[in-house]
């Protein structure tokens, strides 16, 4: 098993360091640039589109809930493990290009998300559903490379994500009761059938019943966790101004963690992408599987609410972690490995806050990696519904993410992690693809956001595509293309 997760491991690097790295970053300094530094513009706004937006429509999903299905898959064990993997393999320098792929990433979010509210469809039901596979097949008028992507998401977040969080669970009670080698076997059991019990009903309720669930669950663990780094910020501020030095100096000239294992300048690049890329996910192409559920009055709306998830993730979440550990006692930091980093965030919080705070990570965490779950699942079945719309099919995708969540808490962790980085490089670049092609379209619905919103600052923009000068071409759906007004969101 260690073998297999060496080699999948120098796979992820060299798709990571030779093509991910570049791709992602440079087309994200693309996108803010035609987007005007849309991430930076409408900062402010962006706040206060997701405070207006919890209102739901017609029975549909409301923009806030779409936002926290998306928010519950990046504020996840990407925040915690992530962070502390990266650390420990690239040294402090990962956490800075952790912040340039979030900072331009934002830009990509705002892109891919825009685009899946512009290209969505309407279900019988009266909710929506869109995407990557159907912008890929409604804007680029290519089913087939629609079809490429959702079977590449199916199989990433109904199964591979999917364990990468029931793993993270295991990982975390099994660390905290002190499980020996011996006792691994019988906890990892007990722990997936623990994980089936709150699983399974949520995940086979459907769609609705996990907006219903991370609508609450999402923010007010990550809330909770922010609380408790800011705890530990205010008890090291003396160290934070430090701690950010090391991390940007780090990031040009290498450096370990702690005296330990990690460093190097492409160690550091190569770590802080790809778990930047896992945390916050601008541009993997699975958050706008979520925002083209939501009922809003305008595409640009949405993508700004998800561009905004990506810097709540990283800048906020990640940064604190990294702060927690980088403040820790050097005792903690002294002679780590990858195979730590499971408990490496949790040892951190717990000397400073003491041992009574190792149980309050537990929870935090397996909620975290638990709404993360029930969020993959949600990207999975989206994409299932392209591939074939059969009652069947559906089911399908929930059975095998329940599946998944049992075989995640007894396999390898390494395994896990160096095969997620594949699948999410894969994901990422056929997105990517997608977008650049159609970049027209999201800047267009900018454009139109933006001209609205000149006319009336009041007002909320209503989006209407049919014969709209600032899209390069008619909408090919009907969504977008009735009367001011009508079928659209009712949200304030």
């Amino acid at each position: 098993m260690d073998q297999a997760a060496a080699i999948v491991k120098q796979i992820a690097d060299a798709i990571a360091l030779y093509a991910e790295v570049w791709i992602l970053i440079g087309l994200g300094i693309f996108y803010t640039v035609i987007t005007r530094g849309v991430q930076f513009r409408l900062f402010r706004h962006m706040w206060h589109v997701v405070l207006s937006s919890r209102k739901d429509s017609r029975g549909g999903i409301s923009s806030f809930q779409a936002f926290t299905i998306s928010l519950a898959a990046r504020v996840g064990v990407g925040n915690v493990f992530g962070v502390a993997a990266a650390l420990i393999i690239g040294g402090p320098g990962a956490i800075f290009w952790m912040w340039i792929v979030a900072l331009v990433g934002m830009a990509t979010s705002f892109m891919e998300s825009t685009l899946a509210q512009i290209f969505k469809v309407k279900n019988e039901d009266g909710t929506f559903r869109g995407g990557p596979a159907y912008y890929m097949w409604l804007g680029l008028h290519k089913r087939w490379f629609g079809s490429i992507f959702a079977v590449i998401a199916i199989i990433t977040c109904g199964f591979v994500i999917t364990s990468v969080q029931s793993n993270a669970i295991a990982g975390s009670i099994m660390a905290t009761l002190g499980t020996t080698a011996a006792q691994q076997g019988t906890h990892s059991a007990i722990i997936a059938v623990i994980l089936f019990v709150f699983a399974a009903p949520i995940i086979l309720g459907g769609i609705r019943s996990v907006a219903r669930v991370t609508e609450w669950m999402a923010p007010i663990m990550a809330v909770v966790y922010v609380i408790i780094a800011a705890i530990i910020l205010v008890m090291n501020i003396g160290q934070i101004p430090a701690i950010l030095a090391l991390i940007v100096k780090s990031a040009f000239t290498g450096g370990a963690l702690g005296g330990g294992i990690g460093g190097g300048i492409f160690a550091a690049l190569i770590n802080g992408v790809q778990r930047g890329l896992f945390s916050n996910e601008a541009g993997q192409g699975t958050a706008p599987n979520a925002a083209a559920t939501a009922t809003v009055s305008h595409p640009v709306r949405q993508g700004l609410i998800q561009s905004l998830g990506v810097f709540v993730d990283t800048i906020i979440v990640c940064s604190a972690t990294a702060i927690i550990i980088l403040s820790a006692p050097k005792a903690v930091l002294t002679g780590t490995d990858p195979s730590q980093a499971a408990s490496l965030t949790t040892v951190a919080v717990a000397s400073q806050l003491g041992d009574w705070s190792t149980y309050l990570m537990l929870l935090i965490i397996s909620v975290l990696a638990f709404s993360s779950i029930i969020a993959a699942y949600v990207y999975s079945d989206v994409n299932m519904s392209f591939v074939t719309t059969k009652t069947w099919a559906s089911w399908l995708v929930r059975i095998v993410s329940v599946a998944s969540v049992v075989l995640g808490a007894v396999v390898s962790l390494p395994l896990v992690w160096n095969a997620v980085d594949i699948a999410m490089a894969v994901m990422t670049i056929t997105n990517l693809i997608a977008i650049t092609l159609l970049w027209r379209w999201a800047v267009g619905a900018l454009k139109d956001y933006s001209a609205s919103r000149r006319r009336d600052k009041e007002a909320v923009p209503v989006f209407v595509a049919k014969n709209n000068p600032y899209l390069p071409a008619e909408l090919p759906t009907e969504v977008w293309s009735g009367e001011p007004g009508k079928s659209l969101s009712t949200e304030a």
